[in-house]
């Protein structure tokens, strides 16, 4: 089986890929681009095929995709920072949605039906209220973010050429999803940072946060991949399907659990730079839908997938 990661180089790809390596019977290609950093995917580069392209350019994907003529087509590249979106939303939607789009119509133009899984996110839901929790699949979509927006695109994209050109597509939203590699601008990963920083005497004892009040539903990347690989295994084309763990934190009380696996003292002050100009305030998710469709279910505990998120950054 022939199976395109996109996003190879990225925190949720290069896992899905660790993954996919114990997978007998699976050749793996990812995409990348020249200006890609490579860290993440430097144990396993000798076992992979990458292949270098541009999701924004139709031509580099329509050739790429001709070339490697996938089974299975993991679409996890993305513009992915929330902030970002705020600063950058022209290249969050350009990217997110065209770049998705050039991978549709090149499969359509080639006559050729990969399985592709979308990931999707439950930033989507953006602005949902206290008597709609937990979040299921048929909740109203408010997205708060040009980047909500632009996995709105991906979403209704998905959908819309499943159903006018039968692509067998299967969409997953994704909750918070943690653990080694994240990158640094990320919350759990910001803060696991400066815990590693402040041990080593690297910075002063202070952490910088921004909004502690918003609860989230945080899942471990290593589960989240086992998801995808299931949503093309089991799960309905043309299908949607939350993934998260059914628990929410508020950001204050994984910030405690961080604090608490450091010896350090550390005084917390709030960051304007890190406010938002709009926050989702809740996001809790419901995966029964999934569950009952594949059988999957979270494994790692938070507490784990923190604890090796911050022994990442100590050996950094």
């Amino acid at each position: 089986m022939k199976v395109l990661v996109t996003g190879i180089t990225g925190f949720a790809g290069s896992h899905l890929t660790d993954y996919l390596l114990t997978i007998p019977g699976v050749e793996i290609s990812g995409i990348l681009r020249w200006r890609s950093r490579t860290e993440n995917i430097e144990h396993f580069m000798d076992k992979v095929r990458l292949v270098e392209c541009d999701l924004r350019d139709a031509s580099s994907v329509r050739d790429t995709i001709d070339e490697l003529r996938p089974d299975r087509i993991f679409h996890l590249a993305a513009q992915s920072f929330v902030p970002t979106s705020w600063t950058a939303p022209t290249e969050s939607l350009v990217t997110n949605i065209i770049g998705q789009l050039n991978i549709f119509e090149a499969v359509k133009k080639l006559g050729i039906k990969p399985r592709i899984q979308l990931a999707c996110s439950s930033e989507q839901y953006g602005m949902v209220y206290e008597n709609e929790l937990p979040i299921r699949e048929t909740n109203p979509l408010r997205p708060l973010s040009p980047y909500a927006v632009s996995k709105v695109g991906q979403d209704a994209l998905g959908y819309q050429y499943w159903m006018s050109f039968q692509i067998p597509i299967v969409r997953t939203r994704g909750f918070n999803h943690e653990g080694p590699r994240r990158g640094p601008v990320f919350v759990c990963s910001d803060f696991a940072r400066q815990v590693a920083d402040i041990e080593k005497g690297r910075k002063p004892p202070v952490i910088r946060v921004g909004n502690l009040d918003a609860r989230r539903d945080f899942t471990d990347v290593r589960d989240i991949v086992r998801a995808y690989w299931l949503s093309l295994e089991k799960g309905e084309m043309g299908e949607v399907y939350n993934l998260c763990s059914g628990k929410d934190w508020t950001i204050r009380a994984m910030l405690d659990m961080l604090l608490s696996m450091s010896n350090v003292k550390v005084k917390v002050e709030q960051d304007p730079a890190r406010m938002r100009p709009s926050d989702v305030p809740v996001l809790l998710g419901d995966a029964s839908k999934f569950h009952k469709q594949t059988g999957w279910k979270p494994e790692i505990p938070f507490e784990q997938t923190l604890r090796d998120l911050l022994e990442y950054w100590r050996a950094r």
